[in-house]
């Protein structure tokens, strides 16, 4: 006779539709419960045994943490023994979040920052050469093998390509003690007052020292401090010009490119991640994509003049303070708010869109007076693009996304990061590139990357490759081998989102927990559902204990114990009709038996429906992995989509 802590034993449960039902479940068993819609399943899998277990794990908490908490209601059963800590993998999207992707979910994405971090090889952005860094000492002897007896100018960086007068910085340099400087080529004595053109691009550089480097210990000494001086004013990085040819050198402490001098910080994992500011593209925040104000949804009929509501966030002509502006805005320019819009001058319309500032006179022939007027607009897209930005109001920013076009970040090109941490790439690939490949393709890049890397490439990476393998083989084995890392969570299907889960808890290889989990094989092809079944059984063989809600009928005959609950739905369900294994419960006169033993079947009509005649039509659909996808559905039929589980039927949707 088995033993009681063989089980998870369930008495008296009268949850929703349940009649005082006790029932026995073998723990480290593959059970599943199955039964009519309505009958009780979800009430016993989730509202009973699931709903106790977090009660209990609640109740492990200080009184004090507990209050923040909240208390959970004790569910309508009598008695459970043998429960194990649980877990439920619900069908629902995992996460609403933009900044949420099948990488992140599944922590793939996380060891693939550490491998970047540690083990990439980083390239520069301006002439695709491999980056160098230095320590003080390896500049300081470079700089003796290359530069001896001939004259040298040590510089520090601080201005690289950008506008402003810097009248600011050059007292700031001049009060530091020191008195030349180089701006954009050309070397000059620090003079009060000194400021550059503000509206042209600047390259400033401090002139730290200037000598002739020979043998003796003066002038290392000399060349040592210079090194340091350079690098604390430069952001650790040194610029060096040999006199005589003015040929320009750069080091850096940090990754640099010895061509341009463009540096890049020592890597870290944030500095691949598009949810930290050291990572995400600046332009989009790390989203990957932005909105932006289509003119021609502003002004959707040029035919059309203002006066009739050829402005269409504004409608026809109203007496406020914009139409006021538009009609200060006409006369400047010399045309009628009643003109054609595509008749107005190409100055008139760049202001009335994107606004500006000016100052006019007109001359009254018949008053003999002159009248001054200001134009201060903001422009009609410049004020849509502003409404979306920085307004919190949800139906404003519904409204304005109907003048914009949803498109992809032209910065980063969609891949949510910043230009440099593009640049740092493993085998040609960066990080982008690898979260863009589907779980097929990225797994069979991995199995191959070993062989490119470097001995001491190889050694960071060994420990990090294992467990990247590991989950992705576990993704592919539910059947999720065509989405890729970067799919956006938001996208997944409820039973996509539900088997990555089951792909994150097979990775965290658990002992003695029990999983509940709620029809995983909704949406799957058969094809894949036998990889979804291996992967339970193997969560089960880790010594774990699942119960699956499920009418799956290869599930079902998986399964180490079946518990059938009915008879009916509703206030006719609530109780166990059959249990045991399959080859038991196919014994049993039940709905469930008579279909799993094919006494009953689904019948195929004779005759299918005409339909309506008309159709939808669906013209270059090209959502996730649709390729430019053209179609018509008839209306009026009931109309099946189907195909293997990579060709995302869902997308249609």
């Amino acid at each position: 006779m088995a033993k009681n802590e063989d089980f998870i034993t369930v008495l008296g449960a009268r949850v929703h539709n349940l009649k005082n039902i006790d029932v026995q479940i073998p723990r480290e068993n593959l059970v599943v419960i199955t039964g009519l819609s309505g009958s009780g399943k979800s009430s016993l899998a989730f509202d009973t045994i699931y709903a106790e277990g977090q009660r209990r794990y609640i109740e492990t908490f200080s009184a004090y943490a507990r209050q923040f908490l909240g208390g959970l209601e004790r569910p309508d059963v009598d008695k459970i023994d043998g429960l194990s800590p649980v877990i439920a993998i619900e069908q629902k999207t995992t996460s609403k979040s933009p900044r949420s992707t099948v990488g992140t979910i599944t922590e793939i994405y996380d060891f693939l920052r550490l491998l970047f971090a540690r083990a990439a090889d980083a390239y520069s952005y301006n002439t695709g050469e491999k980056m160098v860094s230095y320590s003080d000492e390896q500049i300081k002897t470079l700089i003796e093998e290359d530069y001896l007896e001939k004259k040298l100018t040590i510089l520090a960086p601080v201005v690289r390509s950008r506008k402003g007068h810097y009248r600011e910085l050059f007292e700031q340099i001049a009060k530091q003690g020191f008195l030349k400087v180089r701006v954009d080529g050309e070397l000059l004595d620090i003079t009060k007052g000194m400021k550059v053109d503000r509206y042209k691009n600047h390259d400033i550089e401090i002139v730290i020292d200037r000598l002739q480097l020979s043998k003796g210990n003066e002038y290392q000494n000399r060349l040592q401090e210079a090194i340091k001086t350079s690098m604390y004013h430069g952001n650790d990085v040194m610029m060096l010009i040999e006199q005589e040819t003015q040929e320009v050198r750069y080091f850096s402490r940090a990754l640099m490119c010895p061509k341009t001098g463009i540096s890049y910080p020592l890597p870290e994992p944030n500095n691949f991640s598009f949810n930290s500011p050291k990572g995400m593209c600046p332009h989009c925040n790390g989203l990957g994509h932005l909105y932006e104000v289509n003119v021609d949804k502003i002004v959707p009929d040029k035919k059309l003049s203002i006066k009739q509501g050829a402005l269409a966030p504004q409608g026809p002509q109203k007496n406020n303070w914009i139409f006021k502006q538009l009609e200060l805005i006409a006369e400047r320019f010399q045309f009628k708010l009643s003109d054609p819009f595509e008749k107005i001058p190409e100055e008139a319309v760049e202001m009335i869109l994107f606004g500006g500032k000016e100052k006019f006179d007109i001359e009254s022939k018949t008053l003999g007076i002159t009248r001054s007027y200001k134009i201060d607009f903001e422009g009609i897209a410049t004020f849509i693009q502003n409404t979306f930005n920085n307004n919190e109001s949800t139906s404003l920013k519904r409204w304005a996304k109907e003048f914009m076009n949803h498109i992809s970040c032209p910065e980063c090109d969609g891949s949510r990061l910043k230009k440099d941490s593009l640049f740092f790439k493993i085998n040609n690939k960066n990080i982008a590139e690898l979260a863009a490949m589907d779980i097929d393709e990225l797994q069979k890049w991995f199995l191959s990357l070993p062989k490119q890397l470097s001995v001491k490439q190889f050694q960071i990476a060994e420990e990090i490759l294992k467990e990247v393998n590991t989950r992705i083989q576990f993704l592919s084995d539910v059947g999720l081998n065509y989405l890729s890392l970067g799919r956006s969570s938001k996208s997944l299907s409820g039973g996509e989102a539900q088997r990555i889960r089951l792909a994150t808890q097979i990775g965290s290889q658990l002992v003695g927990v029990l999983y509940i989990l709620d029809e995983p094989s909704i949406g799957l092809h058969q094809r894949d559902n036998e990889r979804l079944i291996k992967a339970l059984m193997q969560l089960r063989d880790l010594g774990n204990s699942v119960i699956v809600v499920e009418h799956d009928k290869d599930m079902i005959e998986h399964a180490d114990h079946i518990i059938d609950i009915g008879p009916a739905a509703g206030k006719y369900g609530g109780e166990i009709i059959s249990e045991g294994t399959p080859a038991e419960v196919k014994k049993h006169h039940t709905l469930t038996a008579q279909y799993l033993n094919n006494e009953k079947q689904i019948e195929v009509p004779k005759e299918r429906r005409k339909g309506n005649g008309k159709s939808i039509k669906l013209t270059g659909a090209t959502g996730n992995n649709l390729k430019n996808v053209t179609l018509e559905i008839p209306l009026g039929k009931m109309v099946g989509v189907t195909g293997v589980s990579e060709v995302k039927i869902n997308t249609h949707q």
